[in-house]
């Protein structure tokens, strides 16, 4: 099989199959073209299932001589890993060329999280008299009630919020939905907002079901929701960089400190790996200390 008829059916398979996102798509047909360039640009006269290890370790060679980022290498390691994992499946080659390859060592990097503090004083310096208020006291609390993703808040549909029940239906990344669980507070700052201003507002037509409006009746953007959380963390002085990620972090972070079981926190995020559900979870080194000294055998007093 030829490059060009090879990679479409990765394409393909990464649609029907995977269900990713058309921007994950992109980024990996984007990094096997990479690779294919640099066969064209090293005349080697291969069909994608004849790559081997060396090709590929020479590849990895150039890319960090062209001074990319260890995070832009990692990345495009990750979408080969793919391809030649769907050439596997699809039992075109035998062996995984990549298997053996070592890409850049990644530190974790851990985002800003809030304390629970932090979070009351930005709700709290929200202008409750102002139309919009309301609408983002409901929309900061169901962030951080619910550890949603900026695209699923502005998504959330009315159709889809039980409060009696007490959750959420969630549609996530790759159209797959998921039930969360949604506290009181949250609920009741829904209800509030729902019965006291969204009931009254002129609704476009097609946005009847979305929950959360801008003034024209229409759905939020997700600029909008950086703007209105930039703007109400200066007002609390809080001087962390604080976006619509960092409630869905803090979500995870105050779980997990308080008990909470990674699988569980893991199914309420939406994450398909735990290991991604491990890296938004931050620990600090003093509850691990405390932890150690607690449970471990050797500390435990005769």
């Amino acid at each position: 099989m030829d490059w060009s008829s090879t990679i479409s059916g990765f394409k393909n398979y990464l649609i029907l199959e995977r269900s990713l996102s058309s921007h994950s798509i992109e980024a990996y047909i984007r990094d096997i073209s990479k690779l294919y360039e640099f066969v064209r640009m090293s005349k080697w006269d291969v069909t994608p299932l004849q790559i081997d290890h060396k090709h590929l370790s020479q590849f990895i060679q150039y890319i960090n001589k062209l001074g990319l980022g260890d995070r832009t290498q990692a990345r495009m390691l990750s979408g080969i890993r793919a391809f030649y994992k769907y050439l596997l499946v699809e039992n075109l080659v035998d062996d995984d060329p990549t298997e053996l390859l070592e890409g850049p060592k990644l530190r974790r990097k851990i985002p800003d999280v809030l304390s629970y503090d932090e979070i009351n004083q930005i709700l709290s310096v929200i202008d409750l008299s102002e139309a919009t208020g309301h609408r983002n006291r409901a929309m900061l609390e169901t962030l951080y009630a619910c550890g949603l993703r900026v695209s699923e808040l502005i998504n959330l549909r009315i159709s889809n919020f039980f409060p009696e029940e007490e959750y959420v239906k969630v549609l996530g990344k790759g159209n797959k939905e998921r039930i969360v669980p949604i506290a009181p507070e949250a609920i009741k700052q829904n209800q509030y907002y729902i019965d006291n201003y969204r009931s009254h507002q002129n609704i476009k037509p097609g946005f009847e079901d979305y929950l959360y409006l801008n003034r024209r009746g229409k759905a939020l953007s997700r600029v909008m929701i950086f703007m209105i959380i930039k703007q109400l963390t200066e007002l609390a002085g809080i001087k962390k960089t604080v976006s619509p990620h960092t409630f869905r972090h803090s979500f995870a972070t105050h779980l997990v400190e308080g008990g909470a079981d990674l699988r569980a926190v893991q199914d309420m995020l939406g994450h398909e790996s735990i290991i991604t559900t491990e890296i938004y979870t931050h620990i600090d080194t003093k509850y691990l200390r405390e932890t150690i000294m607690k449970f471990h055998p050797r500390n435990k007093k005769e």
